[in-house]
């Protein structure tokens, strides 16, 4: 009875034995400690590696690809200088093209006042050959009646609205030549306004401009002035007279 309980008590023993040391005992690792600032470095280590590496193939799959950061770089700076290049010769045609107007703008008023200055010495010929004309024939003898004569009346339109300008060649004939001849010119406007006509005479009465409508000169001279009339006015004929103590020497009228 004591022998079988020694005996089961020993079985246990032996059976505890066998679970700490043998086989079936459980595995024990020995590891030697590290601090957790040097695992964190080398967390930090791999990372940056497995990142370059990341950076690698993505660089040599462009590659690959045939697209190359270096050479893009290239030629955006070359396509750069390019465009630097262009826009410095855009600039300078603009200044080019600028200088070329207004020299063109220069050469074309240049040119209209060389126009209006042919034109004016082209009228101011004529008229004087005009002038020569009458005078030939006064020289001639032509007119050999004492007298007063008009001719070369002229008549236009001026700058302003209802404003004409006139002029004329008044000349003293036969006896009368190289005598003074003093009176005054009187200019009578025949206007239409709508349906009705009308004859208006210059200096009008109580004019204080009338005194610019006498007339002085020696065997001949050219005679100028200009009369107002309304705007909307058309004026259909213009009679000249000149004028001595009230009565009319000479006549001449011209229809527009």
């Amino acid at each position: 009875m004591l022998g079988s309980y020694a005996d089961s008590r020993l079985a246990v023993a032996l059976r505890r034995l066998r679970g700490r040391f043998g086989i079936t005992a459980p595995k024990v690792a020995v590891r030697t400690a590290v601090p957790w600032y040097w695992r964190a470095l080398a967390a930090v280590i791999l990372g940056a590696v497995a990142l370059l590496l990341a950076l690698w193939i993505y660089d040599a799959g462009r590659r690959f690809a045939g697209f190359d950061r270096s050479e893009s770089e290239q030629e955006i700076s070359v396509l750069r200088d390019k465009l630097a290049r262009l826009e410095a010769e855009a600039s300078n045609l603009r200044g080019t093209a600028a200088a070329g107007a207004s020299n063109l703008q220069i050469e074309r008023t240049t040119l209209e006042q060389l126009t209006t200055q042919v034109q004016s010495l082209e009228a101011e010929n004529t008229r004087l050959k005009e002038e020569l004309a009458v005078f030939e024939n006064l020289a001639g003898g032509e007119g050999k009646s004492d007298g007063v004569s008009i001719s070369r009346l002229h008549v236009e339109p001026d700058a302003a609205p209802g404003r004409y300008r006139f002029s004329l060649l008044a000349a003293l004939q036969g006896s009368l030549r190289g005598h003074d001849f003093t009176g005054a010119l009187q200019v009578a406007v025949t206007l239409q306004q709508g349906n009705d006509n009308a004859i208006v005479a210059f200096p009008r009465a109580g004019d204080p401009d009338a005194a610019r409508y006498s007339v002085s000169f020696r065997n001949f001279r050219r005679l100028t002035g200009f009369f107002q009339v309304p705007a909307e006015a058309k004026v259909k004929a213009v009679e000249v007279r000149l004028l001595q103590n009230g009565a009319v020497r000479a006549v001449q009228k011209v229809a527009l």
